[in-house]
């Protein structure tokens, strides 16, 4: 088997030619500034919806902050590094909050905020907790809002109808997350 592999490597070697890749080089960065980037449709509805969502707040009285922060917030069991996003930091007044944007094409089968589940919130959780860390903000007042942003197609006569986006203030809390104690009850007695 090392025999093998070591004569591919030897192989790939002698295909590579240092002064051809030299003098392609100039070439291929001007082809790579002329190409155009595609995305896929789905991250540009995405990022559409972002831009939306990011003017309704405004239009609604939120100061923006920041937007797609992203930070690792731990590992894995694998021990790869895992990054959480929160696609919105604003202020509603003194209030800090991180918003969580979900856009669907339609709302046929459900609503976009039904993607927010557990899984995401706690991830926006530990997002959170490590933005108000970084920037000294543990005292500040917070919350978790989620824009729901709906982006129907076409209809028939070729006019789009208005993205539908609707603003849920205060979507979740902490405490869902919070570690129990023993100490804690658990049930009215």
């Amino acid at each position: 088997m090392k025999a093998r592999l070591s004569g591919l490597k030897s192989m790939r070697w002698q295909l590579f030619n240092p002064l051809k890749w030299r003098r392609a080089e100039p070439e291929a960065r001007a082809a790579d500034r002329e190409a155009v980037v595609e995305q896929a449709p789905h991250l540009l509805l995405g990022m559409r919806g972002e831009a939306l969502a990011a003017r309704h707040l405004e239009r609604a009285g939120y100061r923006l902050v920041a937007s797609n922060f992203t930070v690792p917030v731990g590992r894995n069991r694998r021990g790869a590094v895992v990054s959480a996003e929160i696609d919105l930091v604003a202020y509603d007044g003194p209030t800090l909050c991180f918003v969580e944007v979900k856009t669907r094409a339609s709302d046929w089968f459900a609503q976009p905020e039904a993607n927010v589940d557990l899984r995401k919130q706690r991830q926006v959780a530990r997002a959170a907790r490590a933005y108000r860390r970084l920037f000294g903000l543990t005292k500040a007042s917070y919350r978790y809002d989620v824009v729901s942003v709906v982006l129907p197609g076409p209809e028939e006569n070729g006019t789009a109808p208005p993205p539908r986006l609707e603003l849920l203030r205060n979507f979740w809390t902490d405490d869902r997350f919070r570690k129990r104690r023993w100490s804690d009850s658990h049930y009215d007695f």
